[in-house]
């Protein structure tokens, strides 16, 4: 979006924003709009969300004959089953973060797992339009957002939180969250499972281990019992006599909390089920071309729910969300592709864009040096992940297996319709040119149109937020030159036989972003790129003392002198590293990117192991949400005590 759209974009939800009076008492939050008082005019359906964490479609609705879900399949039975539904982030609180206002988190600078930043003032999140609308609003219980809430957006959000609260007559949306089938279930269930382990299809990905076969097995009973207690969620709104005025969802908030599944940026990460059941009085809310009882093919994604849940409420979704309804009144032409994207996973750098149609996966790694397998500690906690890991090392992987544990490709393609565990990237293949064009087209115009603000290293983003939000700060060209930044990071990324004279010159761009991505790419590249740019990188890792070069791109530079320079270069980059670990004198941000470009799968010699041990494990946080990063990143890099 140029800078006169972003302006536009502005002003219109300004104007939007301009026929709602907010006013909170205590704890309600009323808003008046002409709009609201029409759909208070009709009537009016429940909607429900009934959600589960962790599971794509390994439902029995979805083909699946080893799952075991017969109440989520009796809904469907009668509902609408969605295809292709991609939860935009493969881990829940960005994907959460996305629901809940309706944007992608990549345009809120929030799509690192479990991160904060601030909300944009001015746009109301959808549950707070319902509520001005009369709707009693619950949420039992799970938020996990992002952002910083504006105003409050339940009128009871608990493990106590239920429609049955509501004044009389007031219809409600309420959300029922379901953890059975979470990834920490998975390694809880110890012993025998309910699903046969000799019944497991193993993807393509994985070995074929009784430990992989195990983890299955349990994944696929935490989901039945997710199933379990949908039914009796439904069980308990028939028994109230309100299935005829309730408007079901049944979805997970992402992929199988398996490794190469959750937190990865493919489909086996973003895919996941959605069945919706919309009663009969409610049956003119269905677009033409969309039939109960049937499954449904239109694209969706989770910026979608917010906007559809308000054309279901009578409620037109205002200009600023990103999303398209795909139900209700407001209901909209279908959208050709659905996003996703992957950045920090909790104490791990990473920055994945993604788009399908469907039927193709397009990733797009701009770090592809750093491997999908990165060391995050909560993901090995899961036994697959530590035999997966073992067999790499010991050289008994075969390719497919194996490139977990190797760089990336700059660009994936794969096939759902021959190759569903996504193992044969066609980003090579001549007879599929075309297509992937088309879909690098989408997934770059869509980085445009959102103002994607993860191009920023995260430290960077907030010290330029200051007092702002990082949506607004994506909309100030001054602040943000996305054009420049996104064609850096495409560039650095992007390994061509003739591009290096223009990523050095990368290096030398007023805008430390742009430098950043200078660093990232001469990294990418290493070789005779390092050796060419040594100079240069000597002076950004280390500047002089009027300097006030930016953390992020002094680590870059440092990772860069680290991995591939003299000896001299190494003990340089060691010594600025450990000090920028240091939380006493640095920002969390810093300390992270610091660690971080040490490699976990290298063995720490003693002298910088006894440095490390000597840094801080706590320091000055933004919030919370970030405690406990450092400490992962620092046990994994000491050396484990001998016995």
């Amino acid at each position: 979006m140029s800078t006169a759209g972003g302006e536009r974009h502005a002003a219109a939800a300004r104007l939007a924003l301009a026929s709602f009076v907010f006013a909170i008492v205590g704890v309600g939050f009323t808003v008046a709009t002409t709009t609201a008082a029409a759909a208070q005019s009709a009537p009016r359906p429940n909607i429900l969300w009934i959600t589960s964490e962790d599971h794509g479609p390994q439902l029995g609705c979805y083909g699946d004959k080893y799952a075991t879900t017969p109440n989520i399949d009796r809904l469907a039975a009668r509902g609408i089953t969605y295809t292709h539904v991609w939860s935009c982030a493969p881990v829940c609180a960005p994907a959460r973060t996305t629901l809940i206002s309706g944007l992608y988190a990549c345009s809120l600078g929030a799509e690192h797992m479990r991160s904060m930043v601030v909300f944009p003032a001015g746009m109301p999140v959808f549950t707070q339009l319902l509520r001005g609308a009369g709707y009693y609003c619950t949420n039992n219980a799970k938020e996990d957002y992002n952002v910083t809430q504006r105003g409050p957006l339940w009128d009871q959000s608990s493990r106590q939180a239920h429609w049955n609260k509501r004044p009389a007559a007031a219809p409600f949306f309420a959300v029922f969250n379901c953890e059975r089938s979470h990834e920490g279930q998975i390694r809880k269930r110890t012993g025998k499972t309910v699903h046969d382990p000799a019944g497991v299809r193993v993807p393509a990905y994985h070995p074929d281990t009784p430990e992989v076969r195990h983890d299955w097995a349990a994944y696929y009973d935490g989901v039945s019992e997710a199933d379990a207690a949908a039914g009796r969620r439904l069980q308990e709104l028939a028994d109230a006599g309100l299935a005829d005025e309730t408007i079901v969802f049944y979805f997970a908030d992402h992929g199988p909390g398996m490794p190469r599944s959750k937190r990865t940026a493919c489909d086996s990460g973003l895919h996941v089920p959605l069945v919706v059941y919309v009663p009969a009085k409610f049956r003119d809310l269905i677009p033409a071309d969309t039939v109960s009882g049937a499954r449904c093919d239109r694209v969706v994604s989770f910026v979608d729910f917010a906007p559809t849940v308000l054309s279901l409420a009578g409620i037109k979704p205002p200009v600023w969300l990103q999303g398209r309804a795909f139900l209700g009144q407001f209901a909209s032409a279908p959208a050709q592709y659905a996003f996703g994207f992957r950045g920090r996973m909790d104490e791990r750098y990473d920055l994945v864009r993604a788009a399908t149609d469907g039927r193709y996966v397009y990733v797009r790694n701009y770090l592809p040096h750093r491997i999908a397998g990165q060391h995050v500690a909560y993901m090995f906690e899961t036994p697959t992940t530590q035999v997966w890991r073992r067999l790499h090392e010991s050289g008994q992987l075969n390719a497919v297996q194996d490139a977990f544990w190797q760089p990336r490709a700059c660009e994936e393609l794969y096939d759902l319709d021959c190759d569903p565990d996504e193992t044969h990237n066609l980003a090579g293949s001549p007879e599929h040119r075309d297509l992937l064009l088309r879909l690098r087209a989408a997934q770059q115009q869509w980085v445009r149109e959102i103002r994607d603000v993860g191009f920023l290293p995260e430290g960077q983003m907030h010290a330029r937020c200051k007092d702002t939000s990082a949506y607004d700060l994506a909309r100030d060209e001054a602040t943000y030159p996305l054009e420049r930044v996104f064609a850096a990071a495409e560039l650095a990324s992007r390994v061509e036989s003739d591009d290096l004279d223009r990523v050095l010159a990368l290096l030398d761009d007023a805008d430390s972003a742009v430098r950043y991505w200078g660093a990232v790419g001469v990294l990418i590249r290493g070789g005779s790129a390092v050796e060419t740019a040594r100079e240069r990188l000597l002076t950004l890792a280390d500047p002089p003392m009027d300097s006030q070069e930016a953390p992020s791109v002094r680590i870059a530079a440092e990772e860069v002198l680290w991995r591939y320079g003299n000896e001299a270069d190494r003990q340089l980059a060691t010594r600025v590293l450990v000090e920028l670990a240091d939380w006493s004198k640095q920002d969390v941000f810093t300390v992270m990117a610091a660690l971080g470009a040490f490699d976990p799968w290298e063995p720490v010699d003693r002298a910088l192991g006894e440095r490390l041990a000597e840094l801080p494990k706590r320091g000055p946080l933004p919030h919370q949400r970030y405690a406990s990063y450092v400490p992962r990143l620092l046990e994994t890099l000491l050396p484990r005590p001998t016995r």
